[in-house]
């Protein structure tokens, strides 16, 4: 009985000894650079939204933050380093609906699962899509763009910022509900999309405005309609879908970031207060707010909540429209 009494005590004093170790060693962190891919190319939003939280953090981390990043295949590339890096939350990702939310029920196979290999740590922002045609499309509403794509037929094809992305499946759902037929033409990321649609390789694009922002003060394309469920402050003019004719439509494009799962959870949690005290700085939420963007924050439990939310909600409406990808 005493060497086993012996040997429990022995068993505790190890795991109490690792545990304090680890405190330590998350208390410590940062100690080196911490490294942010983004699943997008340069010059998206998503990069945008890196570069501003992250020109806050290198200063209250007293590190650099690296932005890497690495785009494709509707953001599993980006997001699928982050589940493979070491898991010590020196490399964060910013995620977004398709490679988290919509890729489990798109997918036959994904190279990482995102409920498993990644940890959400805070929403970062959130935004609707707009609709973007040409600047010398005939249609300036949203039936008058819905009478004009049923008179092209399978000659009209639409951009999105890549497939699974949530502008891929906003048209998708636009599509259904507006029995509308279009050659789906995915890109990747926005400012490839947002080109292709100026020079008229396609014909429409939902993204978010940021995105579009250089096109539209050039007079190359113009909005038709917003994706919230009600009209956006900075957009007051610009009709949401569900006014023009489709009731209940509402699509958000969000972001967050994320980190590898068995990333220790008192990183986790300082990461996410730091994310959480820079998206409350005013000057922060103006910027954000200027590009369209809402600020996020919240706890790591409340964004995991608000992913399961976005996969139920998604996971039936990707079902009914039937979307299959291969990767």
């Amino acid at each position: 009985m005493k060497k086993h009494l012996k040997l429990a005590a022995f068993l505790l004093a190890g795991l109490f000894s690792s545990l304090a170790a680890l405190s330590a060693w998350a208390q410590e962190w940062p100690s080196r650079p911490v490294r942010i891919i983004v699943p997008a190319p340069a010059g998206s939003s998503l990069d945008l939204i890196a570069r501003t939280l992250a020109d806050r953090l290198r200063v209250m981390w007293k590190q650099p933050v690296v932005i890497e990043t690495k785009a494709g295949a509707g953001g599993l590339i980006g997001m699928d380093a982050v589940a493979k890096a070491p898991h010590d939350g020196y490399t964060l990702g910013i995620g977004f609906n398709g490679p988290i939310a919509f890729g489990p029920y798109m997918y036959a196979r994904m190279p990482y699962a995102p409920a498993r290999d990644l940890v959400p740590i805070v929403l970062t922002t959130s935004q609707p899509n707009v609709l973007a045609v040409q600047a010398d499309n005939p249609a300036n509403t949203l039936a008058e763009f819905v009478d004009w794509a049923r008179k092209r037929g399978d000659r009209f094809s639409y951009a999105s910022v890549g497939a699974g992305s949530s502008s891929h499946l906003t048209m998708e759902l636009f599509r259904s509900v507006a029995h509308i037929e279009a050659v789906h033409v995915p890109y990747a990321g926005s400012p490839p999309a947002g080109l292709s649609l100026a020079a008229g390789d396609t014909q429409a694009l939902f993204t978010v405005a940021p995105a579009l922002l250089p096109l539209i003060q050039g007079h190359r394309v113009k909005l038709i309609a917003v994706t919230s469920a009600h009209r956006s402050e900075l957009m007051k003019d610009l009709p949401t879908v569900a006014e023009s004719g489709y009731p209940g439509f509402e699509s958000l494009a969000w972001n967050g970031f994320f980190t590898g799962s068995g990333t220790p959870g008192e990183v986790v949690r300082r990461i996410n207060a730091d994310v959480n005290t820079v998206l409350k700085e005013p000057a922060v939420r103006e910027l954000l707010a200027n590009q369209g963007l809402v600020a996020g924050g919240g706890s790591p439990e409340e964004f995991r909540a608000f992913i399961d939310s976005e996969g139920r909600k998604w996971g039936a409406t990707i079902a009914k429209i039937g979307i299959r990808l291969d990767q």
